[in-house]
């Protein structure tokens, strides 16, 4: 069976929380965490910024920003049907 070095673990724990892996390979990480104290507290830190982050609402844009990006969307929209039409 594969073990996972730290690296290899930090890379792969969004998948991880998402319960976006199969189950032996959650067991090599839950087995991981519970010899690793960094691993442990870098899960629990992700885990506290996720939270943190899931709860902050969008940011207002100010009407010139909105503006802008709205004339941004329409260049690259307008961009890309000409690309498609061959104009």
């Amino acid at each position: 069976m594969k073990r996972f070095s730290c690296d290899e673990w930090a890379e792969l724990i969004t998948a991880y929380l998402e319960n976006d892996i199969d189950e032996p390979t959650r067991g090599l990480f839950e087995e991981h965490l519970t010899g690793c104290e960094a691993c442990e507290n870098y899960l629990h830190q992700f885990r506290v910024t996720v939270n943190a982050l899931g709860t902050l609402g969008p940011e207002p844009l100010s009407g010139d920003m909105r503006d802008r990006l709205m004339s941004a969307f329409r260049n690259r929209r307008d961009s890309r049907v000409e690309d498609r039409s061959g104009s």
